[in-house]
């Protein structure tokens, strides 16, 4: 990859492509282009085909996917794993035949089982049952990780896979249905504080920004006030799902477009085969050795029970006087997804961010 290579960035207005976009302009490259959602649908074999042709891109970082929280994952199982599995094979395939150099497929830590040993080294995957309210998303990025693993070994392509935590950051997603937990919490706490001191301007841009259930900030307060309790938030507490127990790893958004931004620049899959399988010099199809798991984890290697960490944005971060009520009778999902990084690692990089700097700076933005 170099500095004027033509770099198409599939997702570029979500957490992950916004990020990837800013770390590629900040090191130089200016050559970018894009699929905006508004104008392409990705799960249209023919626009993406077409996008291709047009544009010839040489490096293609696959960062677009339909993505949400537990709620959403386990509601709308379908369009999780349909689109998923339409964005990846339509941009992976049409990388292929244009003759792109080098592409990067990001996925999930949900890839692993739920009862992964921890932390969850690459070699887990497929060991054993995947959590079942996230199957079908995890299935479709597996099915990523394989698919670019059978073009490199086939038709000797130059893909590789990266498999981030959990992830937050500038531009995440704060719809309180669909999201993931850290940007859920920021929000119901920032506007359980707003009622709490009685700051009810804030509120009421808060949902001018993003309406919940169809209600907006110019509506009667009773109506807001009744919507906001449905999710648990109220003057005097905030509901949240699950026992708290859980634990979970948190990478910032800027920390992982680094990671891949470097495995990009300095990683090929030809470096995976030598290093992990022996082999150098490959002729391809390479039909000899037996290659798996060749995704590489993008993590901190550091976790925190979900308790823990609505505490933290609670006292440290938003400062809301409430009251935290966890709702057991809601699911908690895997105990525990913590990532092994060492493979990171030893490639020679190591994440910056620490999680409470992290957040405060989230909110800051969202605020």
């Amino acid at each position: 990859m170099n500095i004027n290579s033509k770099i198409y960035i599939a997702g570029n207005t979500g957490l992950v492509g916004s990020a990837i976009v800013r770390n590629l302009q900040s090191k130089g490259y200016e050559n970018l282009i894009f699929t905006p959602h508004s104008d392409y649908d990705l799960t249209d074999t023919k626009e993406v085909k077409d996008f291709f042709k047009k544009e010839n891109p040489e490096i293609v970082f696959l960062a677009a996917a339909k993505v949400g929280g537990i709620v959403a994952n386990n509601t709308y199982r379908a369009e999780f794993i349909y689109e998923n599995l339409q964005i990846q094979n339509n941009i992976i395939h049409q990388s292929y035949l244009s003759g792109v150099k080098k592409l990067i497929f990001l996925g999930s830590s949900c890839i692993y089982p739920k009862n992964s040993p921890q932390p969850m080294k690459e070699e887990y995957l497929l060991s054993s049952e995947l959590e079942y309210t996230n199957e079908p998303y995890a299935v479709a990025k597996i099915a990523g990780i394989k698919m670019i693993e059978s073009y490199n070994l086939q038709y000797g392509t130059n893909y590789l896979a990266v498999m981030p935590t959990n992830l937050y950051g500038y531009n995440d997603n704060f719809d309180l249905e669909k999201s993931h937990v850290l940007p859920a919490l920021i929000r119901k706490m920032h506007l359980a504080k707003a009622l709490n001191e009685d700051i009810f301007c804030f509120v009421r841009q808060d949902l001018n920004k993003m309406p919940i259930d169809g209600i907006s900030g110019s509506d009667e307060k009773a109506n807001i006030v009744r919507v906001l309790k449905k999710y648990g938030i109220t003057k005097k507490s905030v509901r949240l799902w699950g026992s708290g127990k859980p634990r979970r790893e948190f990478l910032h958004a800027d920390d992982l477009a680094d990671a891949t931004v470097f495995i990009a620049e300095n990683i090929d899959f030809k470096d995976i085969l030598k290093n992990n399988f022996n082999v150098e010099n490959p002729q391809f199809p390479l039909t000899n050795v037996e290659v798996r798991n060749t995704h590489i984890n993008i993590g901190t290697g550091k976790d925190i029970s979900i308790k823990e960490l609505a505490e933290m944005i609670k006292n440290d971060v938003t400062g809301y006087r409430g009251e935290l009520i966890w709702d057991e009778s809601k699911p908690d999902g895997t105990f525990q997804k913590l990532l092994d990084v060492s493979k990171l690692h030893a490639l020679g990089w190591k994440d910056k961010i620490d999680l409470l700097s992290g957040i405060k700076y989230v909110y800051e933005r969202y605020k």
